[in-house]
């Protein structure tokens, strides 16, 4: 199963769309605090987000909070910073995909811990990066798409048999 992990995610639309993508790909979102935004059940429903049952969420207090409970290996770290793009790596199933905060990305100390295992979305020089939800998604695809989407539907109501 696929791990998408925000590390203090800050924007509750962009949590909001990668939780969508969990549901709909039967991927685990882990969300590392601080949230910049309420996850209650009011706050959900008022949100009007009728997947987030499908969600399978899990919450940790900070990152070594996350690494504990999950002994999370197998990561790889989105980020702009990166010189290596998505497109060379083969993901293995129960990799955690790792996306820092909207307003700086994921902390240095990681980034530097884990410099090898750090990976970018190709963009126009210029360009700063693409929006978190996008980015999360780009890569679940990607790492389902190379595992020949288990356990999600191919084809639509147009197939023909």
């Amino acid at each position: 199963m696929l791990n998408l992990v925000l590390v203090e995610p800050e924007i509750h639309m962009n949590t909001g769309n990668i939780a969508r993508t969990c549901a709909a790909t039967r991927s685990r979102l882990h969300l590392i605090k601080p949230l910049g935004f309420d996850i209650s059940d009011k706050a959900v429903k008022r949100a009007g987000l009728d997947y987030w049952h499908m969600v399978d969420l899990h919450v940790y207090e900070n990152l070594d909070d996350f690494f504990q409970r999950t002994g999370a290996q197998d990561i790889w770290l989105a980020t702009a910073k990166a010189s290596r793009p998505y497109t060379e790596v083969r993901f293995q199933p129960d990799c955690y995909l790792l996306f820092g905060k909207e307003s700086t990305g994921l902390p240095q100390a990681l980034r530097e811990q884990y410099a090898q295992r750090c990976i970018r979305i190709p963009i126009r020089e210029g360009a700063r990066c693409l929006n978190l939800s996008n980015s999360a998604a780009i890569l679940a695809f990607e790492a389902l798409r190379q595992w020949g989407f288990p356990g999600l539907e191919t084809a639509g109501e147009m197939a023909v048999e």
